[in-house]
């Protein structure tokens, strides 16, 4: 007779599925170790984070983090969490759902531009989607599209969220690499701009992106407001469409 198999007492794959262990460290918390992990993510990015240097800055050893946290993958999963504190979904006063859905966005847009690393990895975190604070925001995403009216309230919530993600990405790869580059934003985009110029010639087409960018050099982050702007009223005017007349 087959020997009976061991039940796998957590069989999902993710910090939120898995009983807490007892800390062997009374001084070293979960939320101590989330905090440090995500100073960390913010000032040297997800390459440079391990366990072994993330006990060195903590003063424990890795084994003392395992206790709390048992692989990289988990870690990730909270710090998710703990940054989507930071964003705030607004109420609908009166009917205007499009003033919240913009200001949720926009706070989500703020957030990610200041931990460049949270929406690269909120698609690859395990099931980070099971914290509290990411199931608190999609709650209030959720009760805020219902009470629009949208009649599938969770695809206009993956529409808005796709956007969001996709420019914020794309917007904190730029930032890093300028950061990377030790000078200002506008002091980098001019010293790139006879190169573009030049690699461009003959692109009558690029001409209007490459006058956005000399107009960039005297104020770059209101550009990038601009344009963050310009497609979140794109996709917000699309949706509006689906509203019941």
């Amino acid at each position: 007779m087959a020997a009976a198999r061991t039940k796998n007492p957590n069989p999902v794959p993710s910090v939120w599925t898995r009983h807490k262990r007892e800390p062997d460290q009374p001084s070293l918390s979960r939320g101590a170790i989330v905090r440090e992990a995500v100073a960390m993510l913010d000032a040297e990015g997800i390459e440079a984070l391990s366990m072994r240097k993330l006990g060195a800055r903590l003063g424990a050893g890795a084994t003392s983090l395992y206790r709390h946290v048992a692989t990289k993958d988990e870690l990730m999963e909270l710090a998710v969490d703990e940054v989507a504190a930071e964003v705030h979904v607004p109420a609908i006063e009166g009917a205007d759902w499009r003033t919240a859905a913009a200001g949720a966005a926009a706070s989500f847009r703020a957030t990610a531009l200041r931990h460049p690393w949270l929406s690269s990895v909120l698609g690859q975190a395990g099931l980070a989607y099971l914290g509290p604070n990411l199931m608190t925001f999609s709650e209030r995403l959720a009760a805020l599209f219902t009470a629009a009216g949208f009649p599938e309230p969770a695809r206009a919530i993956d529409t808005v969220l796709s956007y969001v993600i996709g420019m914020s990405t794309t917007e904190a790869a730029w930032l890093t690499t300028v950061a990377r580059s030790g000078e200002s934003e506008a002091d980098f985009i001019a010293r790139l701009m006879p190169a573009a110029r030049e690699a461009a010639a003959g692109h009558a087409h690029l001409a209007d992106g490459y006058a956005q960018a000399a107009v960039a050099t005297a104020d770059p982050a209101a550009l990038r407001e601009e344009k963050f702007r310009y497609g979140l009223e794109t996709v917000l005017d699309g949706l509006a469409l689906r509203l019941p007349k």
